[in-house]
């Protein structure tokens, strides 16, 4: 069982802990309770549209407040602050934009107990482990810390360079890491049983993906053995590198690796001081994600600019990571510079099945086949088996026949009138449905956002998606024979509908005569809620009436009883005015 699962019984807390679980579930309590009476209970009581007044700014100032709690725990709270940032899909702008700036920079360990970690580690004093080891480090993130030094001569024999960057976990995060981890899964339990909640999202799943990807971030062997992959990946690519992995003195908490460090990808001015063009850059940057992603499956998931570095003229060797003492190949000396890639700790695989639903998505966006658009959505596991899918075929449908195959010229000439019309439906119908992105196809939306971000920073002319063209017309001629295959059993499909056919006619034709057939109409359905609203008002009318009366006929016979009708009917009164102004 994962460390910190939630049974369903009181988690085991260590003592020195319970003080933060206390804090995170205190927390989440009290925005639950804040949630469930503006969400809840003030619409039952005619309130919907003073709720929603007030949304914006409540759960901004929710947002704010965990914003805080997160920076002042720091540990994997920081994580889940940058992970609720990411998700678009299920959370409103207010939250995800008040999250976006939540940085994984905190205070640094204190240096004798990064020697203890690292000692006990690699199984030998310091001294011997490196030949210098600065204490100050270069870096301080929520789960550990980068050190610069130097191997030992027999070691920098062997593997061809002596300057490294060294990570050390933080003492004692994994036990921290349990605690929020148990802490998150009780409030995911809490959540799954709340339908407003459980029917938008699937809240357990999403605690075990981020689960999932937390703890492999504190596993550095894992790290280590991704950046080799990544760099076998692009072994003939001179315009691509990564570190190298000094197993020797690498372990479970401790990961050594060349010192790559450079030109940060987003320093412009350093850039055209060496002589580098920005937008060749961006170009390349690019290039290199949209290979990861469509060729080799396998993506750096957290590319931002502080992961990112850009070598000038050093013509590098693939297997040595950039190390400027190897000697370089022709390949390699044909670069004047290439990008490198550090911090494997989040990365992101397509799989078959991703693959396959990314390609039918192209080809029903290309096709503008709503229904073909709205079952690759379903293949990817985008949306949630509650989903109703109708709505949303009939709204992308609509999409594709208004503003299907437009320019970005074209859109312009549209009234904007229209087009805030039209975005307002489109994107009420959207929030309706119940999306909930799996991890591989968040981690690469996150990926090109990132990405996008940095190549528009380096040149503002650039077009990132003319970039993604030439990768994605190589998948969908790939897969060429996969679609003819899928066309012969899309002709399969047809023959044996039109096989049933007669058979389903007929089994209308009963349900007609039972009176079985339901229609869904959404605009009917509305004017019903407004009639059953008005009802409501009504029957509550009656009830205040019938009280009142009761209570003034009882009042001279059984004066206690007769004022407590009268008071009691104050509340049917009270629902009457409101809903009739919220109305």
């Amino acid at each position: 069982m994962p460390p910190g699962r939630d049974t369903g019984t009181a988690p085991q807390i260590d003592p020195a802990h319970r003080a933060r679980y206390r804090r995170i579930m205190r927390f989440s309590a009290t925005a639950l309770a804040q949630t469930w009476w503006f969400e809840l209970v003030l619409p039952r009581l005619g309130l919907r549209r003073l709720a929603a007044r007030s949304r914006p700014k409540r759960v901004q100032r929710i947002a704010r407040r965990f914003y805080l709690l997160a920076a002042d725990l720091g540990g994997l709270m920081i994580k889940v602050g940058q992970f609720l940032s990411s998700r678009l899909d299920i959370l409103p702008p207010e939250i995800t934009r008040e999250l976006e700036g939540l940085q994984d920079e905190v205070e640094p360990e204190l240096f004798e107990s990064v020697r203890r970690q690292a000692e006990a580690e690699l199984g030998m004093p310091l001294e011997m482990a490196y030949a210098s080891f600065e204490p100050i480090p270069i870096a301080a993130a929520s789960l550990g810390q980068a050190h610069r030094a130097r191997l030992t001569p027999g070691i920098a024999a062997d593997v061809g360079f002596e300057n490294v960057v060294v990570k050390v976990q933080r003492p004692g995060i994994e036990s921290i890491v349990d605690v929020d981890l148990a802490a998150l899964r009780r409030v995911a339990r809490w959540l799954s049983k709340v339908k407003i909640v459980s029917t938008r999202a699937d809240a357990p799943a999403l605690v075990e993906e981020f689960a999932a990807t937390s703890l492999e971030e504190i596993d550095y062997l894992h790290e280590a053995a991704s950046a080799e992959r990544f760099a076998v990946n692009f072994a003939d690519d001179p315009r691509i590198g990564a570190p190298v992995v000094v197993w020797d003195r690498s372990a479970l908490r401790v990961l050594t690796l060349s010192d790559v460090t450079a030109i940060k990808i987003s320093d412009v001015a350093g850039l055209t001081a060496a002589g580098i063009d920005p937008a060749e850059v961006a170009k390349e940057l690019a290039r290199s994600t949209f290979q990861q992603i469509f060729i080799t499956g396998f993506f750096h998931a957290d590319p931002h600019p502080g992961n990112i570095f850009i070598t000038p003229g050093t013509g590098h060797s693939r297997s040595s990571g950039g190390n400027p003492d190897e000697p370089t190949d022709a390949a390699a000396s044909e670069a004047d510079w290439h990008l490198t890639y550090v911090d494997f700790g989040m990365m992101g695989e397509i799989s078959d099945s991703l693959r396959g639903g990314l390609r039918d998505f192209i080809l029903a966006a290309v096709g503008r086949d709503g229904r073909a658009l709205v079952t690759s959505l379903e293949r990817l596991g985008v949306l949630l088996e509650t989903a109703d899918t109708n709505e949303l075929e009939r709204a992308m449908t609509a999409l594709f026949d208004r503003f299907g195959g437009m320019g970005v010229a074209e859109l312009q000439t549209v009234d904007p009138r229209e087009l805030e019309k039209f975005a307002r439906g489109f994107g009420e119908t959207i929030r309706a449905l119940p999306f909930q992105l799996p991890e591989n196809f968040l981690l690469l939306v996150r990926s090109i956002s990132l990405i996008s971000g940095v190549t528009s920073a380096l040149s503002k002319d650039f077009n990132m998606w003319d970039a993604a063209d030439p990768f994605a017309r190589t998948v969908l001629s790939a897969n060429s024979g996969n679609a003819l295959r899928g066309l012969g059993q899309q002709a399969v499909s047809y023959a044996n509908t039109l096989a049933r056919l007669p058979r389903r006619l007929d089994e209308l034709a009963t349900r007609l005569d039972r009176g079985q057939v339901a229609v869904q109409a959404p605009e009917v359905d509305r004017r019903l809620r407004s009639i059953d609203r008005s009802v409501g008002r009504l029957a509550s009318a009656l009830v205040f009436a019938t009280l009142l009366i009761a209570g003034v006929l009882l009042r001279p016979t059984d004066g206690v009883l007769g004022w407590v009708l009268m008071a009691s009917s104050a509340v049917p009164l009270l629902h009457v005015i409101v809903a009739s102004r919220s109305r």
